[in-house]
């Protein structure tokens, strides 16, 4: 079984993409950057800022999928430059401050020179 997750408490889709994805018991979120919901509007232009939106975005497709940032297994962290992970895992562990999912973070090219954070993840949700 598969369904689209859609809200409108997170960025909607500014390609051919599904904000997240339900599959059996899984969720996955497509990559995810510090737009504000409802806009294609960069939150700020720091990575504290847009670090915080992200999540947030990510939060609220969870959500609507029925589960919580408690239940995600794995993030994958893109980050403009690798120098910003001191702050951004001081914000993660805000959002996830026991029992953490997996996560790989890596260094990226933006699809724009102002997003500093894109973030997916995968939650797995039980019946």
């Amino acid at each position: 079984m598969r369904e689209i997750v859609t809200t409108k408490d997170a960025p909607g889709p500014t390609r051919m993409y599904s904000q997240g994805v339900k599959a059996g018991n899984f969720v996955f979120t497509s990559g995810q950057v510090g737009f504000i919901p409802g806009t294609t509007k960069l939150v700020d232009q720091t990575l504290e800022g847009q670090a915080h939106q992200t999540l947030n975005n990510i939060k609220a497709i969870f959500a609507a999928a029925g589960a919580t940032l408690d239940d995600v297994v794995k993030v994958l962290v893109f980050l403009k430059d690798m120098k910003d992970f001191g702050k951004f895992n001081d914000i993660y562990c805000e959002f996830f401050p026991s029992n953490p999912p997996a996560r790989s973070c890596v260094e990226a090219k933006m699809a724009s020179e102002d997003i500093l954070v894109e973030i997916e993840a995968i939650a797995y949700v039980k019946e």
